[in-house]
């Protein structure tokens, strides 16, 4: 940040800039060189402004607003805020409208499937039994985050298969919509460990048990995904594997989740 009469912001690849904040200051001094820096951008032909803003430096947010920036998303340690420049409608993206969560088919060689009975939310002390769920962290696959899950809730320790199903749903979670991955996972490890927080019971049931409970029969996406874990466990139905790639955008690497069956180069 300048201490001159311009903001200094980093120019993204869409004729925008963003400003990254790293140094408190009086909010009349930063509405002081925000309008001088807008009116720059302007001039440069700038469209998008992005306000990073951190939580300590909360007291300048009234000025961004007062200069026509609104809220975009917040975060746990910063607050961005947006201003569109040219005069047309704005393209600039909106903030992400998905969570994503994973739902754990893992099945034993016996033919016992792994489920949970929770302490919280609206399956507590019904006594329903039901697959490990959770939801995806940040920059989390969703590869990992079954693993992950299903450790966490039992201590059983899996490998990764295939995404088997997902669903789409709206107005979920703060009014988000939200994706939901059955995955299915293949124990190394059998030994249950509950995790106590959140956890009321864990056990292997045979799928025929979890399949009869009467919660499972009279929920009609449950009976879909009964009928496409019984396919599986029968070796009728090939799911998505995780292929790792790259893109041409950058280095790291990503999962393609693919039918790796009808691929002869997989």
């Amino acid at each position: 940040m300048t201490t001159c009469s311009l903001l200094t912001g980093k120019e993204d690849d869409f004729g925008g800039v963003i400003v990254r904040f790293t140094n408190q200051m009086e909010s009349n001094v930063f509405a002081s060189l925000l309008r001088a820096s807008m009116a720059q951008w302007k001039l440069q032909g700038k469209k998008g402004v992005w306000l990073e803003i951190p939580i300590e430096c909360v007291n300048l947010v009234e000025a961004a607003v007062k200069e026509g920036f609104y809220y975009h998303h917040a975060e746990p340690k910063y607050l961005m805020l947006v201003h569109w420049i040219p005069e047309t409608n704005s393209t600039l993206p909106a903030n992400a409208t998905h969570r994503v969560g994973i739902g754990a088919f893992v099945l034993n060689k016996e033919g016992q499937v792994l489920v949970v009975q929770e302490k919280s939310g609206k399956f507590r002390g019904t006594g329903i039994w039901k697959f490990p769920t959770g939801v995806v962290e940040q920059g989390e696959d969703i590869c990992d985050a079954a693993v992950r899950e299903v450790k966490e809730e039992t201590g059983i320790i899996t490998e990764f298969k295939e995404i088997l199903a997902f669903r789409q749903s709206h107005k979920a979670f703060f009014q988000k919509s939200d994706l939901f991955f059955v995955c299915m996972l293949e124990p190394l490890s059998f030994d249950i460990q509950k995790q106590d927080l959140e956890i009321e019971a864990a056990e292997w049931m045979p799928f025929e048990e979890y399949a009869a409970q009467p919660y499972v029969e009279k929920h009609e996406l449950l009976k879909y995904l009964v009928d496409i874990c019984l396919a599986k466990k029968e070796r009728k139905y090939t799911g998505f594997t995780p292929v790792p790639t790259t893109s041409t955008f950058s280095s790291e690497k990503h999962f393609l989740y693919l039918n790796g069956r009808d691929l002869s180069s997989l």
